[in-house]
């Protein structure tokens, strides 16, 4: 007898989660390990946010909410999104869900038909087509290549959609690339989606916070207000407010889609956490000015890693617009041995071999569907991530 369910033979672990498993395995060992594989903040949640939750549970602000949130952590939400993008969503339109990651697990369950398809730009964060197939629809790769800045082009995008397209992902800026598209690169785009009315857009604006040199990332519906009426725009405290842990994703949406999202998360988990949303109140409506200050560590630890990796020979490392990836390229160190004798034939066997030879957990991009790449996040400390690229330079140098 089968035990599992079909649709579960679909999805795969998450390998960002097993390399960093195998890290933690090899740190418990006695073994030097630094770990530059998951993608969360090294900063603490803010005092401010940490006191909310605290006189929360004080006044015992410690029972069931609405399904969606409660009315004032929905309230700041749609101000957010006005303040920071010029969007305008109701308070009923948000739903507040249990991290960015139920958001789209929500959307794609209730939406998505047998046959279904979902446009996903690759490299793209692992959960996107596992979401995508255990919602019964299938997962259509556009791969967005280096050269491009890891964008995706409007002629590819067209390319893509067929009468079967129900939805099209864009993540502004992108795990695991850190590539972010300001509102030109959006134009183009929206103007394919605007060719085709039976097309929705989800658009993962998790990371549009944390962007560097000036740069803005732009959103969907900030650009194409037409579009507004058949997107999700997702957004969340993981990132920006170093919040991961208290699990607080939120879309806006129109009103028919955020009531069927909010139908599905009634029978699944019902409301997030009555601490962590008045956590997030204090977030999204308390000073926002501590966001440029990381956002400045940021920037300088993507200038020394993007820096010391294009000096590791085999590499070569695209300088991304925003988040706190970067995704170089190992094509030169394929087919090559490492010194201790391992036979790179691809991006996961330069990850293996990095990790047992060097003690650096990187994640490879065959993870990203986007093979011959690695993704290295530099939410660490700065002395750990110059060690580590020490590390990957001497491992590169190693090869023969």
């Amino acid at each position: 007898m089968h035990l599992t369910a079909e649709r579960l033979d679909r999805v795969s672990p998450s390998l960002t989660i097993a390399i960093t498993t195998k890290a933690r395995a090899l740190k418990a060992a006695g073994r030097d390990v630094i770990s530059l594989a998951a993608g969360e903040p090294d900063f603490d949640t803010p005092q401010f946010i940490k006191d909310a939750a605290i006189a929360a549970i004080q006044n015992g602000d410690t029972k069931y909410t609405d399904v969606a949130g409660t009315m004032a952590l929905r309230k700041a939400a749609a101000e957010r999104f006005r303040l920071d993008s010029g969007l305008d969503y109701k308070p009923e339109e948000i739903i507040v869900s249990t991290g960015g990651k139920q958001v789209i697990y929500n959307a794609m369950v209730a939406t998505m038909n047998a046959g279904d398809e979902a446009i996903i730009p690759t490299p793209a964060w692992v959960s996107y087509p596992d979401i995508v197939s255990l919602a019964d629809g299938t997962p259509v790769f556009v791969p967005c290549g280096q050269n491009n800045g890891f964008k995706m082009r409007a002629e590819d995008l067209e390319a893509a959609i067929t009468p079967k397209t129900k939805w099209v992902f864009i993540n502004n800026p992108c795990n695991p690339t850190g590539a972010a598209y300001s509102a030109e690169e959006l134009r183009p785009i929206c103007d394919v989606l605007l060719r085709h009315p039976d097309v929705w857009v989800f658009t993962d604006d998790i990371y549009d916070k944390l962007v560097y040199d000036g740069f803005k990332a732009a959103t969907v519906v900030q650009v194409e207000p037409k579009l507004r009426d058949r997107t999700i725009t997702m957004n969340g405290c993981s990132k920006a407010y170093a919040m991961t842990g208290w699990r607080i994703g939120f879309a806006g949406a129109p009103l028919a889609m955020t009531k069927a999202m909010d139908k599905l998360q009634s029978q699944s988990t019902s409301n997030t956490s009555s601490v962590s949303q008045a956590a997030a109140l204090a977030a999204l409506t308390g000073p926002q000015d501590f966001i440029q200050e990381m956002g400045a560590v940021y920037k300088t630890r993507r200038d020394l890693v993007v820096d010391m990796l294009n000096q590791a020979p085999g590499i070569t490392c695209h300088k991304p617009e925003g988040a706190f990836y970067v995704f170089p390229s190992v094509h030169g160190c394929i087919g090559k041995t490492s010194a201790g004798g391992m036979k790179i034939n691809n991006d996961e066997d330069f990850v293996l071999a990095l990790l047992d030879e060097q003690g650096v957990a990187a994640v490879h991009g065959s993870a990203f569907i986007y093979p011959g790449h690695f993704r290295i996040s530099y939410a660490t400390d700065t002395e750990s991530l110059r060690e580590a690229c020490l590390r990957i330079q001497k491992f590169c140098q190693g090869l023969h």
